[in-house]
């Protein structure tokens, strides 16, 4: 980033950094999961949720595009080897082992929640102090607060049927 740039960020650029890899680790881990859960899904309103899943999905993969972007503004690398997104997640990985609609909705309403927070903490740790990924982190953030919201509703319809 350039010196005008560098000069409007009050808060260790190294730790942001950081924490912008973990989240990275967290979107690609996120992508994967619901990709995945995409192709396996099974069940009632399967169609359903696998819109949403892909949707989703796509939604992961450019919150990964913007996280890589800001890492490399800063001059910092983003993770490199697929091994570091464990290592690094926030998150983690839930594999869609059980297929059923009902787990892969259970699962990803759990990633979701674990997002917000993560968002909500790098918020709050960039409030003030780097203006542009505190706006990237809102526009992360109120997607994944959507993301919540749809899955949570397409669980209650999904309750609603089953009883």
């Amino acid at each position: 980033m350039g010196t005008r740039g560098n000069a409007l960020i009050s808060l260790d650029i190294n730790a942001l950094v950081t924490l912008l890899n973990k989240a990275l680790a967290d979107e690609w881990l996120a992508y994967y999961q619901y990709w995945m859960g995409a192709k396996v899904a099974r069940g009632i309103m399967r169609e359903a949720v696998v819109a949403e899943l892909d949707e989703h999905a796509a939604d992961e993969l450019r919150h990964a595009q913007m996280l890589t972007e800001r890492i490399l503004q800063l001059d910092g690398t983003p993770l490199l080897d697929p091994k570091q997104w464990y290592e690094m997640s926030n998150c983690g990985y839930d594999p869609p082992t059980d297929p059923s609609v009902h787990k892969l909705l259970e699962q990803n309403i759990k990633g979701e929640q674990c997002a917000i927070d993560v968002y909500k903490s790098l918020m709050d740790f960039t409030k003030d102090k780097d203006e542009i990924t505190y706006q990237m982190a809102l526009e992360i953030l109120t997607d994944e607060i959507e993301h919540e919201d749809d899955l949570q509703t397409v669980q209650e319809d999904l309750a609603k049927i089953v009883r």
